[in-house]
């Protein structure tokens, strides 16, 4: 049985669609105005994993992740100025050129990752009329006041009737003793409230006209408007990252909570991706984008980074333990993916000997489902896979022997679980192997009918100068001869 972990519950519970054979995924995206960096990479790679098992075990799964393009303030106090707005100002463009620019430099990074797209992409500002929409119903609850132009949540009168600080953990009493007051919350009731639409300053580019003013949407508006739009008042999972868990998740329950809607069944978050154990910063000068780590060019990196040592990497860890990146642990991954690829190959072109035996391949799937069965547990499913790498390497070296329905079986496991679960990429294959394999094929069968000839000469020449150009020929007591870069 799946389970799954919990936020809402702090545990692990045995997953249970709503409706039997599908699922409904809302994940928070990204705010698209600059690069996308090496913390976009984390939870973009956890909920694909997560998006490509459910898919697996037969679910059909509606994937929702949206695109934050406007609504997103620089401070979680309903402050400052819009992140696409400023940025627009700063480069002299249009907000909606800043925004289309970084959505296809993310999507571009995402591909480069084999991130598969979701079944739907919704933008925060392609429905603003449903955001308009949810804020009046929760007026109509008694839940929000308008001041000023704009709308806030009420947190005290939503606190009375329900649990606010359910997900998070924290008390609204702990939440005003940490809030300061701040130049331009005099509109609010609370320093805990936050805004559902803001009435827009006279110098702010993106606004929409409604019952209260030219404005806005609050940042935690548009995940409860889509989410409520594409998969109803109450769905199966709700992912984002940790840092997203308060104020952005606790603000969307309370959103739906006030007005009615279930929301979300379960909550996931991944963890932290840190770099040296501190939190990656721009002002602390770790900030790294992942255009940097493919092509080397950051100050921290010796080395540039594929994509898919970057996505390897990230499943070694569990999703809900910190991931510390540093050179040294991308270069053992790089490595380790590396081997992984190689035994996918050397299985590709095992042949089967007279003395077949029998290797046990249902132990391989049992144990890769159990790990994946167990909150997504990638880093035991890759120790399953390496071990079995040995497996694959004692069938190359002949020291052990398998059937011929058990190798077609194992080489299908392989394959599944490293490709389509996994979600990795051979890019060593990619880069070379399929524009070098057809000529070096070719070699190896001039030279089997030269062995079959005994023209030994050409043999080891054919052999001598697959070397030189880095090839390893490897001949065996039975069936065909093998190569491999070197």
């Amino acid at each position: 049985m799946f389970t799954l972990y919990n936020t809402l519950s702090r545990t692990k519970q045995v997953f249970e669609p709503l409706v039997p054979g599908r699922v409904g995924l809302y994940v928070c995206g990204p705010t698209v105005y600059g690069d996308p960096h090496l913390g976009h990479a984390r939870p973009a790679i956890t909920f694909d994993l997560l998006f490509r098992y459910l898919t697996a075990q037969g679910y059909k799964v509606r994937y929702v992740r949206n695109i934050t393009d406007v609504g997103h303030l620089e401070n979680d106090a309903d402050e400052g100025e819009d992140k696409i707005t400023k940025r627009a100002r700063l480069d002299e463009l249009e907000p909606m050129e800043v925004a289309q620019y970084y959505t296809r430099r993310y999507h571009d990074a995402m591909r480069e990752l084999n991130v598969l797209p979701p079944s739907i992409e919704p933008t925060a500002s392609g429905h603003i009329i449903e955001q308009i929409e949810l804020t009046k119903r929760i007026l109509d609850a008694g839940y929000a006041y308008v001041s000023n132009g704009s709308v806030y949540f009420d947190v005290e009168k939503y606190a009375k009737d329900f649990e606010y600080g359910a997900l998070s953990g924290r008390t609204l009493e702990d939440m005003q003793a940490g809030t300061r007051t701040l130049d331009g919350q005099r509109d609010k009731r609370s320093a805990a409230d936050f805004a559902l639409w803001k009435k827009a300053a006279p110098e702010h580019i993106m606004r929409w006209p409604s019952p209260w003013s030219e404005g806005f949407p609050g940042w935690h508006m548009e995940c409860s408007a889509m989410s409520l739009k594409y998969l109803g008042e109450r769905f199966d999972i709700h992912g984002g990252g940790m840092d997203l868990t308060f104020p952005h998740h606790e603000a969307e329950m309370a959103q739906g909570c006030a007005c009615g809607l279930g929301g979300a069944r379960w909550w996931v978050h991944n963890n932290m991706l840190t770099v040296g154990g501190q939190k990656m910063g721009k002002s602390l000068g770790n900030f790294i984008t992942l255009e940097q780590m493919f092509t080397g060019t950051h100050p921290m990196l010796t080395q540039a980074y594929s994509p898919m040592t970057i996505r390897f990497f990230t499943l070694q860890a569990h999703y809900r333990s910190t991931l510390d990146f540093s050179n040294e642990a991308l270069q053992a991954a790089e490595k380790g993916l590396e081997r992984l690829m190689k035994a996918v190959e050397t299985l590709g072109r095992l042949e089967v000997a007279a003395d077949a035996g029998t290797v046990d391949v249902a132990e391989l799937e049992a144990r890769l489902t159990e790990a994946m069965d167990d909150d997504l547990n990638s880093p035991l499913a890759i120790a399953a896979l390496f071990d079995w790498v040995r497996v694959v390497n004692s069938l190359h070296d002949s020291t052990m022997t398998i059937s011929k329905p058990d190798l077609e079986r194992l080489r299908e496991v392989f394959n599944r679980w490293v490709f389509e679960i996994l979600g990795l990429r051979d890019e060593r294959e990619a880069s070379e192997n399929d524009h070098l394999a057809p000529v070096v094929e070719m070699l190896m069968g001039m030279r089997a009918e030269a062995k079959a000839a005994k023209d030994w000469a050409l043999s080891d020449k054919i052999r001598d100068g697959l070397a030189a150009a880095g090839i390893k020929v490897m001949d065996k007591k039975e069936g065909p001869s093998e190569w491999q870069l070197q």
